[in-house]
């Protein structure tokens, strides 16, 4: 969940019923995951271009603007929150002016996205976020496919 006790690693985003990280320490985490709340948000929820919180056209979790993650950063003493479960085709997407970044870690979603992935590289003791670096890389050929598809955004992800 943190790294360094300065970067927040979650899965999909904030939520409105969590302020701090001992909120989410006192969450009984070990459950189904449920159509709605706070477990729910951490894992569904999603950035946006909006200010405040919105409605998920995911239908669970929520979107959340700049001003959400800024607050979520500075109550938590974080300079970074780092999230997974959003599919970006280059494989890593800095928002709300570098407190955020999507890591997506799957190459070729499914077979078929043609998407890169990425992972990130945090140098120790180090606060300034355009000092991380980002390694991107391609899905490995499978035995027995031609060439791979071109990158392109499937339907279904728009």
């Amino acid at each position: 969940m943190l790294v360094d006790e300065r970067i927040f690693c979650v899965h999909g985003g904030l939520s409105p019923a969590l302020k701090t990280i001992d909120d989410i320490r006192a969450l009984d985490r070990v459950v189904e995951v449920p159509h709605d709340g706070p477990i729910c948000d951490l894992i569904w929820s999603d950035p946006d271009d909006r200010v405040g919180w919105g409605v998920s056209p995911r239908g669970a979790g929520w979107t959340f603007g700049q001003t959400k993650t800024e607050e979520w950063n500075r109550t938590n003493n974080l300079i970074l929150t780092a999230r997974a479960h959003q599919l970006v085709m280059e494989g890593f997407q800095w928002t709300h002016e570098r407190q955020l970044i999507t890591l997506f870690s799957a190459p070729n979603y499914s077979y078929r996205c043609g998407n890169m992935a990425a992972i990130m590289e945090v140098p120790e003791d180090e606060a300034d976020t355009s000092k991380f670096e980002v390694i991107t890389f391609e899905a490995a050929a499978r035995p027995n496919e031609g060439p791979t598809m071109g990158r392109r955004t499937p339907d279904y992800f728009l």
